[in-house]
């Protein structure tokens, strides 16, 4: 099992200053949205500031990592796991650098729990969190996900009585709260983009299809070639290319499609995404002026790439925030939106809406 951290409350090296020594009242005031004057009272132990702006304010130092005076430092309200596949796709780390900005802001501890090839498993990480008394856990990405796992091993934690909250994966047949991206409307709205350029014959690159994400990606993909261009099912079908996540996953997943005659490409990743363009250019082409690739995801720099891609963005920080707030609902014993009344929480997902960000890896087709 591989934990990083888990983060203290407080650092003894300011970074918020640039290095300096004491907190800077605007620096301060500007991240929490409050007066420097609010920020004062809070810092000085005074009365007279509502709870909720003294939280705002103390996560602000947390945030700009200033160390609390000792009068203002408490003891964390719990550890709290999240537990994710890999650290090499950075949309992965996006998510844990909002989760644990939010869960600090509420005073818990957050336990980083990655995944690596040949390393602990998730139901093994998930015994070693319960042994060290978490309060709750967030699964991202997890096996909720995959259609042939077996979704007992929730029942069981549940039973167990260890709140938890699932990112990325809808699985009715568990007893919890859901977060996720509308995957078939991002599909959709890739697919809209290339059609609006011109281009007719059109590819997706996704991964297996036993993930609920993909086969929502799918689903959406192939509802737009029959609303948009007119395809049939079986056509439809074999546009969709199953591979592995990940750039070389994309690059052999473009190579079919580009053999079947398509000029746009739509990829489940951003990593498939860049492994699409190698495919492309390693046949002397060019993107975006003969193929034009679409991502997903918009991970961090992806903006900055050759040529910077065209991407569906997951709302990474109000999916993030949304998890945690129905996880530590759920800690309190409060019953969440969507949730069902009676004595079991019910499946419920929130689902978010994502959106297109167009840049150089698309253009009119010629």
């Amino acid at each position: 099992m591989t934990i990083l951290s888990p983060r203290g409350d407080a650092r003894t090296e300011p970074r918020g200053d640039g290095g300096g020594g004491a907190p800077r009242l605007a620096d301060i005031a500007a991240q929490a949205r409050v007066s420097e004057a609010t920020v004062s009272r809070v810092l000085n132990g005074k009365a007279g500031v509502a709870g909720p702006t003294r939280t705002r304010v103390l996560a602000a130092l947390d945030v700009l990592g200033y160390e609390r005076p000792v009068r203002l430092k408490r003891r964390s309200a719990g550890l709290v796991g999240l537990v994710i596949p890999e650290l090499t796709n950075p949309i992965f780390p996006a998510f844990a650098q909002v989760i644990e900005q939010v869960l600090a802001g509420h005073g818990y501890t957050p336990v980083l729990c990655t995944q690596m090839p040949g390393g602990a498993t998730e139901d093994e990480l998930v015994e070693q969190l319960e042994e060290r008394g978490v309060t709750g856990i967030v699964f991202l990405s997890g096996l909720h996900a995959d259609t042939s796992a077996d979704p007992s091993r929730y029942v069981r934690l549940a039973g167990r009585g260890v709140p938890f909250v699932l990112i990325n994966g809808f699985n009715e047949h568990i007893d919890a709260h859901f977060v996720s991206p509308d995957d078939r409307s991002a599909a959709r709205m890739a697919v809209r983009h290339l059609v609006e350029l011109g281009h007719e014959r059109i590819g997706l690159a996704i991964g297996p299809t036993r993930y609920v994400p993909s086969r929502r990606k799918a689903e959406g993909f192939t509802a737009a070639l029959r609303d948009l261009l007119g395809v049939g099912p079986e056509e439809a079908e074999l546009r969709v290319r199953q591979t592995l996540f990940g750039v070389e996953g994309g690059h052999a997943a473009a190579e079919t499609l580009l053999d079947q005659g398509c000029t746009g490409i739509v990829c489940a990743s951003d990593l498939m995404a860049l492994g699409a363009v190698r495919a492309v250019r390693g046949r002397g082409l060019d993107v975006p002026r003969d193929v034009s690739v679409v991502g997903f995801d918009d991970s961090p720099l992806i903006a900055f790439t050759d040529p910077p891609l065209t991407t569906v963005r997951q709302p990474v920080q109000a999916m993030a925030t949304a998890a945690v707030d129905a996880l530590l609902e759920e800690i309190d014993g409060n019953p969440v939106l969507g949730a069902p009344p009676s004595g079991s929480w019910g499946s419920t997902e929130f689902v978010f809406q994502p959106e297109l960000v167009v840049r150089g890896s698309t253009a009119q087709r010629r």
